[in-house]
């Protein structure tokens, strides 16, 4: 295969990948087609199948390759400093930022999306908690043994306090979200809820 056709290759495949992402958070796994896909897609089925022997690979391919979103909040959680003074404020931004990249509505759609068919596909789900989400949650119990180190935080299960940090901030907003099939609160009321959970994560654990 040429270079070219390589390109060409390269640009059919994320074209379909786009195309099944669109459908599949519109219709939902069963009610999307292969052939829904490749009219998106603008390509023919047989080069869907080309690309993707069948829908639940290409299902799984689509939501897996989703879990490097969460790479800059890891680096984010990762970079809290042991500020004594700034404290409750560097935690609170920390919260806001949270906050907005988990609840923006594509967010919010493919985590309804994956809880839907976790019966299905339960191993998918599993795979793509634990290289997305999981993965945030280890970094923040690694920043807040870091400042329990410091003296900062009183700390004796670091993953525990990092559930509940999360539990803090999250369980208003996503349970609206996922009830009422859309994001439900504005961005003054993302950051009130930030401040919040910081304050009541603090009076636990400082």
């Amino acid at each position: 295969m040429t270079a070219s056709e390589e390109g060409r290759s390269a640009r059919k495949r994320k074209a379909i990948m786009d195309a099944a992402t669109r459908a599949f958070m519109a219709k939902g796994y069963a009610g999307t087609s292969m052939d829904d896909i490749a009219k998106l897609a603008a390509v023919s089925k047989q080069t869907v199948y080309k690309h993707f022997t069948d829908k639940e690979k290409l299902f799984a391919e689509i939501v897996l390759a989703t879990t490097h979103r969460v790479d800059a909040m890891v680096d984010l959680v990762a970079d809290i400093p042991a500020d004594a003074h700034a404290l409750e404020e560097n935690l609170t931004r920390l919260a806001r930022q949270f906050l907005t990249a988990l609840t923006q509505p594509e967010v919010l759609q493919l985590r309804r999306l994956i809880i839907a068919n976790a019966d299905t596909f339960p191993q998918l789900g599993a795979a793509w908690y634990e290289q997305g989400f999981e993965r945030v949650l280890a970094t923040l119990a690694t920043t807040f043994q870091r400042l329990a180190d410091h003296g900062l935080l009183r700390i004796a299960d670091p993953h525990l306090a990092a559930n509940h940090f999360s539990g803090l901030l999250l369980w208003i907003p996503v349970n609206k979200a996922m009830f009422h099939g859309s994001p439900q609160h504005t961005q003054n009321e993302l950051d009130r809820y930030a401040a919040a959970g910081i304050r009541a994560f603090l009076a636990a654990y400082s």
